[in-house]
């Protein structure tokens, strides 16, 4: 009678156990939703206010810098693995310790129209490399795009 009792147990824990399995689609259905209620950021921009001179003098002309200059870059020696070369300021969209993950991101990059290219810090972690600029504002704009797909895009100073 006991070893019924008990038989009766376990099936009754393991069925339990078998009907708490997680769904990924679940999981991937809130990671989704997350990333759509995500703040985005928004840039002002104020124009100058023209006044009328009260006096008779010349007008001084004033020009201001793109607010790209204020953006955080981080700087890495980098051995250029696969790509044509590395400019000035470039956008990071992945990091990975496995060579074949970082070459997943580039061919996904490469579908969408990008000149990716793969880095490896001396470290050993490969960069994925989407878009490489001469300038920061250029490099800027296009981490900003990137961001849609790829939220943790940042700037990478040679």
């Amino acid at each position: 009678m006991k070893s019924y009792f008990v038989m009766g147990a376990a099936i009754c824990v393991a069925l339990s156990m078998v009907s708490c399995k997680s769904s990924e689609s679940a999981y991937k259905k809130a990671y989704e939703k997350a990333q759509q209620n995500q703040p985005t950021t928004t840039q002002v921009v104020q124009q100058p206010v023209q006044q009328q001179p009260t006096t008779v003098a010349p007008v001084q002309t004033v020009t201001t810098t793109p607010v790209a200059t204020n953006e955080n870059t981080r700087s890495e020696n980098l051995t250029l693995v696969s790509g044509a070369g590395l400019k000035s300021f470039s956008v990071v969209v992945g990091s990975f310790s496995i060579k074949a993950n970082a070459e997943n991101t580039q061919k996904k990059l490469a579908n969408s129209g990008y000149a990716a290219q793969i880095a490896m810090n001396p470290q050993g972690m490969y960069r994925v490399i989407a878009a490489t600029f001469d300038s920061l504002a250029a490099a800027t704009d296009s981490r900003n795009t990137l961001r849609a797909q790829y939220p943790d895009a940042w700037l990478l100073r040679k």
